[in-house]
């Protein structure tokens, strides 16, 4: 069981195609999730799931509300990308991530995985802030970047 590395989840690219994620608008909701160093996720993981997330007392499951910076082209880069989360007053260890989408999907509610994060190790916070940095929207640092 491992975090493999960041990843773009599979199912997501297909879903892409399918035109089930907007990131244009506000009609879609996306979230972060974060998991422990027990949790299997990687370019296969198809949904959110609360197997080995992290829990404190301020971090609620299924993780928090991503705010998204849009989305442009540049140089033939399509972008993008999310405001840095920062999860307040929490005593948790995460070794990664998992950024979906939980927007209504035909009348039910969805939990498509989009992308894996990997933190390269375990991250701790000890009675504070645990803060996720996202890259700069740019054509080469951005989160979601298709070339």
């Amino acid at each position: 069981m491992a975090i493999t590395t960041n990843a773009i989840c599979d199912s997501f690219k297909k879903e892409l195609l399918q035109g089930k994620h907007d990131f244009d608008t506000s009609s879609d909701t996306y979230k972060l999730a974060m998991y422990t160093s027990s949790a299997t996720l990687g370019k296969s993981t198809e949904n959110y799931t609360t197997n080995n997330e992290v829990s404190s007392s301020n971090y609620t499951a299924g993780g928090g509300t991503l705010v998204n910076q849009g989305v442009k082209v540049s140089s033939s880069v399509a972008i993008t990308d999310f405001a840095d989360l920062s999860f307040q007053n929490v005593t948790l260890t995460a070794r990664g991530a998992l950024i979906y989408n939980t927007t209504t999907d035909g009348g039910s509610n969805t939990t498509d995985a989009v992308a894996v994060l990997d933190f390269g190790g375990d991250k701790t916070a000890t009675s504070g802030t645990f803060t996720i940095q996202f890259p700069a929207f740019t054509t080469s640092a951005a989160i979601l970047r298709l070339a």
